[in-house]
């Protein structure tokens, strides 16, 4: 499995990207498909709540996609680019704190080899609803996302060469541009990278339409 760019022929589908965002992804999760197929099934799996951990059967599950999601980036990552990056991950919904917090993306990036340099340098101020389950698509703007952003400055130092983003999925790109421009705005020049485990993808509403059978 090796990683897709998004480029121009497809930046459309995340409209919160801008042309200069470097952003590439392993697999596509489709919308409104639920568990069906291995990249939604994975991608579920990832977001299992914390707090459903002693109630629900099959959080097992959760720990098992996380190994394999490490791997996967183990695999297809540029090793010497790893040598030298630090690995940012993005924050869940809920704040440190919170009985839903969840440091998924944190176990990932920890889990692709030993002592590279993980640090969570964005925090959370507070708890907001996560995306996947906002109601009627009210998800949170980039701009009320930077307002519940800050670096943790007791992580800043030393100052990194090379940034990646890593988050579960791209869907709008919300997320990735708020992260994106908080790093950038505490540490200039320095190259960033968007890493995602899938991009969303929309089912085709002619998919299913049989043109033949209207001649």
């Amino acid at each position: 499995m090796s990683f897709t760019k998004v480029d121009e022929l497809i930046r459309a589908d995340h409209s919160a990207l801008i042309e200069e965002d470097n952003c590439i992804f392993l697999r596509e999760y489709k919308a409104s498909a639920g568990f069906k197929g291995e990249t939604n099934s994975l991608i579920w799996n990832l977001k299992k709540k914390p707090s459903e951990r002693l109630t629900k059967a099959g959080w097992h599950h959760k720990g098992r996609c996380i190994k394999q999601v490490s791997k996967e980036f183990a695999d297809a990552l540029n090793p010497k680019w790893l040598d030298h990056a630090t690995l940012v991950p993005t924050p869940g919904s809920k704040a440190i704190g919170h009985p839903d917090y969840d440091d998924r993306m944190e176990q990932i990036c920890r889990g692709i080899r030993p002592s590279l340099d993980v640090r969570c340098l964005v925090k959370q101020i507070a708890s907001m609803e996560a995306s996947h389950t906002a109601e009627g698509g009210n998800r949170a703007s980039v701009e009320e996302l930077l307002a519940n952003y800050q670096i943790d400055e007791a992580l800043s130092l030393p100052l990194p060469t090379a940034i990646g983003i890593f988050d579960d999925v791209l869907t709008v790109g919300r997320h990735y541009r708020a992260m994106h421009t908080v790093l950038s705005q505490r540490f200039p020049g320095v190259p960033i990278t968007g890493i995602f485990v899938a991009r969303t993808i929309h089912p085709n509403p002619f998919e299913n339409i049989d043109f033949a059978a209207d001649f």
